[in-house]
């Protein structure tokens, strides 16, 4: 009997573990065409997701509706499911080497677990050869089975793209794999149960690690060609985003623009490459240096506005910096790994005072996690404001609205362009 055949029969069940960003969406996915057992260690956030509520604040109340799923943080109940989706968290330390105890904690849950005839598929962005090499002797050793005899491995990259509407799992083509050719069919029938856009078999389970982690490696580069391309532009005062359009007419160019790289992909993935590649004894030249520029812009912008305001008042001690958007990227709650936080520490580092305003972030989180809080209402007297995220909230602002906050010398630094042509009265700069 297949497993796929047993899931739509409702005779086993799926287990998602780890339900955040990546694992809550696909875990009630699968709830609406078989059952289901979310699984989180967070006591807190089960019983939100319980009451229909998701922590993440990506999916709406309605999103639980007609769902068969059980939320969990029982090991017990956990042992119930026959196929298990690994979706936890890979992030980097402080000193950008890749923080793995998250999915060696998940693979130890999976080895306390699995039974003969299971399936365990991985979803966390890894370097190729971790799910082989580094999670699978885990699981091994604390169940005392064997992959392919046992029970089966695969590996399926994630690509749920936080606050986006329009390509959702359901419309983003799955890459898949498996340990041999049975896994990876049974595999990509399991997925193709909520993947409308179809899947992609790759021949092994480090083809598709090796997959997704140069999905985000590419952009980190591109983006970082862009991040150069506007500190070299504006040495000669010509606006990096009319450029870009202007490149744009032409039928092959790429269209990426400058910004601030944060969140736990673009300025994450890359690092778990180069750390992989250094221990082969390869120093990934192209990718560090992109992470390099990327990683330094927040540094580049507040030096950028603090010389403003010591051309314009002299006094960097008393001036004051308004700080628009905290999150990672436009239009989520997400703060993880925001370079916004290192936007303000640079500030700081000035002696300027800063307020930072954002209509998605949390106040509380901003403070355990970075040390600064948000204020409810700004003040009107700002030598500086900085738009750092194009939030939707932001998108109808003018050049009144702007000059209503700021001193007669204020800078409006708008990252992202989104005001070009628009103030008037204030001097204005992007990157």
């Amino acid at each position: 009997m297949s497993m796929y055949k047993d899931l739509v029969d409702r005779k086993e069940k799926l287990a998602v573990i780890g339900l955040g960003y990546v694992g809550l969406p696909i875990a009630l996915e699968f709830a609406r065409k078989i059952s289901v057992i979310g699984f989180d260690i967070n006591e807190k956030r089960i019983d939100m997701m319980k009451q229909g509520i998701d922590p993440s604040n990506e999916l709406e109340k309605e999103a639980f509706k007609g769902c068969d799923i059980t939320f969990t943080n029982s090991l017990d109940v956990l042992r119930e499911a026959k196929f298990f989706i690994v979706a936890v968290p890979t992030p980097v330390d402080e000193h950008n080497v890749p923080d793995l105890i998250p999915v060696q904690k998940a693979s130890e849950t999976i080895g306390k677990v699995v039974k003969k005839g299971d399936y365990v598929v991985f979803e966390s962005t890894v370097y190729p050869g971790c799910t082989e090499e580094d999670c699978l002797p885990i699981i091994e050793k604390l169940s005392g089975l064997k992959n392919i005899t046992d029970f089966k491995l695969g590996y399926s990259p994630e690509r749920i793209n936080p606050g986006d509407k329009n390509h959702t799992l359901a419309t983003i083509v799955k890459v898949v794999s498996g340990c041999d050719a049975e896994s990876l069919e049974e595999i990509a029938k399991v997925y193709e149960l909520v993947v409308t856009a179809g899947v992609h078999r790759a021949s092994c389970i480090k083809v598709a690690e090796a997959a997704k982690i140069i999905e985000n490696t590419q952009r980190d580069l591109n983006i970082a060609l862009m991040n150069e391309l506007s500190i070299i532009f504006n040495m000669m005062n010509i606006n990096t985003y009319e450029v870009l359009e202007a490149a744009g007419t032409k039928w092959n160019f790429l269209k990426f623009q400058p910004g601030l790289v944060g969140g736990h992909c673009i300025g994450v993935d890359p690092y778990y490459l180069t750390y992989k590649a250094s221990e082969l004894g390869y120093d990934a030249e192209v990718i560090l240096a992109g992470r390099n520029i990327n990683d330094n812009m927040a540094k580049y912008v507040a030096k950028t506005v603090v010389q403003h305001i010591i051309k314009n008042s002299g006094d960097v001690k008393s001036s004051k910096v308004l700080v628009k958007g905290a999150t990672f990227k436009e239009n989520v709650s997400d703060i993880r790994n925001s370079k916004v936080a290192d936007v303000v520490k640079a500030l700081q580092s000035y002696y300027v005072n800063v307020d930072v305003e954002d209509p998605h972030a949390d106040s509380d989180e901003l403070q355990h996690e970075y040390g600064f809080g948000l204020v409810k209402n700004p003040g009107n007297d700002y030598d500086a404001v900085i738009v750092t995220v194009p939030h939707k909230d932001y998108l109808a602002l003018d050049d009144h609205y702007f000059a209503g906050i700021t001193k007669s010398h204020g800078m409006i630094a708008d990252l992202k362009g989104i005001y070009r042509n628009k103030i008037n009265n204030r001097t204005y700069w992007s990157l």
